[in-house]
This record gives structure tokens, C-alpha cells and sequence, in this order.
């Protein structure tokens, strides 16, 4: 039976853990070419744009030896040109896998329900688990471990955070989220990750105060004030997102061996400042590279 990727939330503890495992087995033979997907083709259909998504898959599927297949906003629109039903149906005649970095959640739902062959969320509204599997590979690769750290998440609630959170309860890692009214993450997703917190024996806590989200914190993680498609709302955002900015003096709140973490694309100035971004404690580049990694684990645990 096929399995896709629609979040992290629909893995086992012990398969996230084996996916992490994995991915760093793969990192210390980077670069190096194998033959798991000989023959096989990948389809990347993108809504959306993308550097880290698409690089990162489609060096991933060819280091893997397959074939990656990219179609664009102008090859498929999905729903539109051609319903989402007949796109999965004829993909799946001719590829192994697809990977759908798409607008709404419910495209990459309906991918996967008629889809013969297994579906990877590369990008939605509601998730991001390719990032948030990045970014538990980044934060155990510099801390040795997951539990007894907490990650301090100062921003907007989107889909980044969603995802991370949903990585974090599932591993151990203590999680808290500051951010200003009317922008929380979705209710229904925090209940649901309180609770596979509870089992592991870990917190979710959500706040206004970024100082308090920020206080003694391993982690720290920011994202973009003003997402692809909002930018009509920048003004309104700038002015409601003020006091949520990571800089030297929220950092001093943290514990003294943090690590700054940040999904990419930044803006620098607005949600982090640039002496934190490009400063000691930042980890990006190592997160966007994780991307590789963790996504190539992905690749080969679903395609068979």
C-alpha cells in the first residue's frame, strides 16, 4: 500500500526518528551517486515558486539516480486547466512519486486520494514537513539530542510553524509560540499536537510575550513577517508583527549556547536582525541544506 507525506503529524515517533537517521546517514556521503531510484522518475508540480524546494529535490531525486520532472504554473494548473483528479490519475501512469508544493491544503489531499503513487507535501497552507524534518535534523545534528531542548518559535503561525511544532512534540522537543493576536497558529492543529506532546512527555505553550517565549531557549526560530501572496498586507503586518523582532536583545534571554533558525526566504530588518541572521549562533545554511538530505530520506523510505 503507498504512503505519502501530507505532514509529520501522520508519522510514528519512531519513523520520524528513522527518517532523521536516515538523512544523516545520507549527509555523510553527500554528494555521492546511488542507484535506489534507477529508473524511476519524480514529478514536481509547483503552484508556486522556489529555490530550496525545487534545488533541493531535484538534486535529491538525481543523486538518488532517478529522473526529476518539474512542471510549473504554466504546465499544470491543477483544478483549473485540469481537474485535480485526472492530474493524479495521469501522473501516476507515468512517474514513481510526486512532489506538490501547491496553495491549499486540500489540492495536496485530493493529489493523494486519486494518486496511484505516493504524494510529498512540498508546500501547503496548513504544512511544511519537508522543512520541519530539515529542521529537527538541524537542531539534533547541533545538540546531539532532542529531548530537554525547547524551541522558542517568535513570529507569524503558519504553515512552518505548524509543521515544526508537529516534529517537535513527536520527537521530545519542548515547544513555545509567541506571536500577536490574530496571528496564532490553527487551534485544531495546536490541540492535536498537545496531546502527542503529552504522551512524549513534552510542552506546547503559546503566548504574546516573545521575552517569555524566548527565555532560556535552545532554539530560536523566526519567519517571514510577509508570506508569498500577502504582500498587499505589508504595511498592516509591519505595524502588528512590531516587538516580535529577534535581535541581540531578545537574544540575551536565551540560553547562551542557542542556535538562530530561519526557513529562508529572510527579510532582514523586519522578523530578525542582520547581526543575528549572519551571526554566530545562526544555523540557516545548514538547515537549507538539510533539505537535501532530509527529503532524499523521504524519497526513499515512500517509493518503492
Amino acid at each position: 500500500m503507498k504512503r505519502d507525506l501530507i505532514d509529520v503529524k501522520d508519522y510514528t515517533s519512531a519513523e520520524i526518528k528513522a527518517l532523521i537517521d536516515s538523512a544523516d546517514k545520507l549527509k555523510k556521503h553527500k554528494g555521492k551517486l546511488r542507484a535506489d531510484l534507477k529508473s524511476k522518475s519524480v514529478a514536481l508540480v509547483f503552484q508556486k515558486p522556489s529555490n530550496r524546494t525545487r534545488v533541493s529535490f531535484e538534486v535529491g531525486v538525481y543523486e538518488l539516480g532517478g529522473f526529476g520532472l518539474y512542471l510549473g504554473p504554466n504546465e499544470i494548473d491543477l483544478g483549473k486547466r485540469e481537474s485535480t483528479h485526472d492530474v493524479a490519475k495521469t501522473l501516476s501512469r507515468y512517474v514513481q512519486c510526486i512532489v506538490a508544493r501547491v496553495f491549499h491544503n486540500h489540492d495536496i489531499l485530493e493529489l493523494a486520494k486519486h494518486a496511484d503513487v505516493p504524494v510529498i507535501n512540498a508546500l501547503c497552507d496548513l504544512y511544511h514537513p519537508c522543512q520541519a524534518l530539515a529542521d529537527i535534523q538541524t537542531i539534533r545534528e547541533k545538540f546531539g539530542k532532542f529531548k530537554g531542548l525547547t524551541v522558542a518559535y517568535v513570529g507569524d503561525g503558519n504553515n512552518v510553524f505548524h509543521s515544526l511544532m508537529n516534529a517537535c512534540v513527536k520527537v521530545g522537543i519542548h515547544v513555545r509560540f509567541a506571536g500577536p493576536k490574530g496571528y496564532w497558529p490553527n487551534p485544531e492543529i495546536v490541540n492535536e499536537a498537545k496531546k502527542v506532546a503529552q504522551e512524549n512527555k513534552c510542552t506546547v505553550e503559546l503566548m504574546h510575550d516573545p521575552q517569555a517565549a524566548v527565555n532560556g531557549a535552545h532554539v530560536l526560530y523566526s519567519d517571514v513577517w510577509v508570506s508569498m501572496g500577502q504582500e498587499k498586507e505589508t504595511a498592516r503586518r509591519i505595524k502588528d508583527f512590531k516587538g516580535y523582532q529577534i535581535n541581540a536583545q531578545m537574544t540575551k534571554y536565551a540560553d547562551k549556547n542557542y542556535i538562530f533558525m530561519h526557513c529562508l526566504p529572510a527579510h532582514r530588518g523586519l522578523e530578525v536582525t542582520a547581526d543575528i541572521i549572519d551571526g554566530k549562533h545562526s544555523v540557516i545554511f545548514d538547515q537549507a541544506e538539510n533539505r537535501l538530505h532530509a527529503q532524499k530520506a523521504v524519497l526513499l523510505k515512500l517509493i518503492k
